[in-house]
């Protein structure tokens, strides 16, 4: 993907009416890169999330040798996809850092999605968010 989360922001301010919105989040989805059969894991699967959801996850060294967390992600639902892939445009390499000090609940809040998706495809978001946060804590505490 080379979308930024600002491209997402401005797209999603051009678009009044929620059916829009959500064909735009579906078409997001599609640009995700594909994951393995190997990637659609038991442990790359996330938890409280009503769709299944994988997030697959390396890291990187920068040339500084800080290190990024990589993600691609995968759904078996279209709106989670996209999802997963305004997710992944927040949070995927960036340092263990920059995704802690990132307010995604308040960016989800701003496009609206707390008053437009169901309670479990919100509860889902915020599983990933929180699988993506445990992941960038164990990375600074492996850094230690």
């Amino acid at each position: 993907m080379t979308t930024t989360i600002d491209e997402i922001r401005d797209n999603f301010s051009l678009l009044d009416e929620w059916e829009d919105r959500y064909r735009y989040v579906i078409e997001l989805g599609r640009t995700l890169e594909p994951l393995s059969e190997a990637e659609h894991s038991a442990e790359n699967k996330v938890q409280g999330c009503v769709s299944q959801v994988w997030l697959s996850k390396r890291l990187e060294r920068d040339a500084n040798g800080q290190p990024r967390l990589i993600y691609i992600g995968d759904s078996d639902a279209h709106i989670v996809r996209g999802l997963v892939a305004i997710v992944l445009t927040l949070f995927s390499g960036h340092t263990p850092k920059e995704i802690l000090a990132t307010d995604a609940l308040a960016l989800f809040d701003e496009f609206g999605f707390r008053d437009h998706l169901t309670p479990q495809r919100s509860n889902g978001l915020r599983s990933m968010v929180e699988r993506i946060r445990t992941d960038a804590r164990e990375a600074l505490a492996s850094a230690a």
